[in-house]
């Protein structure tokens, strides 16, 4: 499974990108995926999208303009925990609010960002900016 990182209008320099495949690593252990996945990071809003969106082709669109490094982990995260939920456990969809698989994405993203911060203290300076 291979994750391919694209960037839009970014405001990511090369040090928050390693951040953010160090964080990828992370989710790969945690939450397999069978399917080649990419990352669109966005500098401006696409669409119906408020900090990230899940499109059916195995992508990720997460917007990273004015946002801490750690907002942007967490988003991240939390997409590619419906992607698993998804295309793995073949869960259905549930409701955005309130619905047992936003609040398990709510959860599980929080949980994998203070994991990573624990794991790469070397990070910290750059993960609240």
């Amino acid at each position: 499974m291979k994750v391919c990182l694209h960037k839009y209008d970014s405001n990511l320099n090369d040090n928050k990108i390693k951040i953010i495949i160090e964080f990828i690593k992370l989710l790969q252990k945690e939450y397999p995926l069978n399917e080649d996945i990419s990352i669109f990071l966005m500098g401006k809003r696409k669409g119906k999208m408020s900090t990230g969106s899940r499109t059916p082709n195995y992508s990720l669109k997460i917007l990273t303009e004015k946002r801490m490094m750690r907002d942007i982990l967490r988003t991240i995260g939390h997409e590619w925990v419906h992607e698993y939920d998804t295309t793995i456990l073949k869960k259905p969809r549930t409701a955005d609010v309130g619905g047992e698989n936003e609040n398990k994405a709510n959860s599980e993203s929080g949980r994998l960002v203070k994991l990573f911060e624990k794991t790469h203290p070397d990070f910290e300076e750059w993960l609240y900016e």
